[in-house]
């Protein structure tokens, strides 16, 4: 008897984190600002504010071993591995208003958010979720 195995080609995997047009160009735009070449964008959520969660943005020097590690738009994005469920789906927007301009975060798997725009909670997606397309 002879065990043959055949090898399936997987589908892509949708991205976890996109980027508008606008918070793309903000992106490089501050990277080109910075005050020393990075590797990236670091994207995370972290414990805190008054809703529970807190979206974290960072210059990434290099790439932890774990790390997703996301292109878009010409933006490199690194995801901590224990913030990947908080944010597949997740677009990230840069808004201009007449008294701010900040990052906003338009999140599928968030189910509230507190008064101030601070923080939100967020329930992890389940991990099936990489594999189905998102729309």
């Amino acid at each position: 008897m002879t065990l043959t195995t055949e090898t399936r080609q997987r589908r892509p995997r949708p991205k976890i984190v996109t980027l508008t047009e606008a918070a793309a160009a903000r992106v490089k735009e501050i990277m080109d600002k910075a005050d020393q070449p990075y590797f990236g964008l670091r994207v995370g959520v972290k414990n805190g504010g008054c809703a529970g969660q807190e979206y974290v943005l960072d210059y990434a020097h290099e790439a932890a071993p774990l790390d997703e590690v996301v292109e878009d738009k010409g933006v490199r994005i690194l995801i901590d591995p224990k913030a990947v469920l908080f944010l597949i789906g997740t677009e990230v927007d840069f808004e201009v208003t007449r008294l701010s301009s900040k990052f906003v975060f338009r999140n599928p798997n968030e189910t509230d958010a507190c008064g101030c725009g601070e923080s939100v909670t967020i329930v992890p997606a389940k991990p099936d979720a990489l594999d189905t397309p998102l729309s």
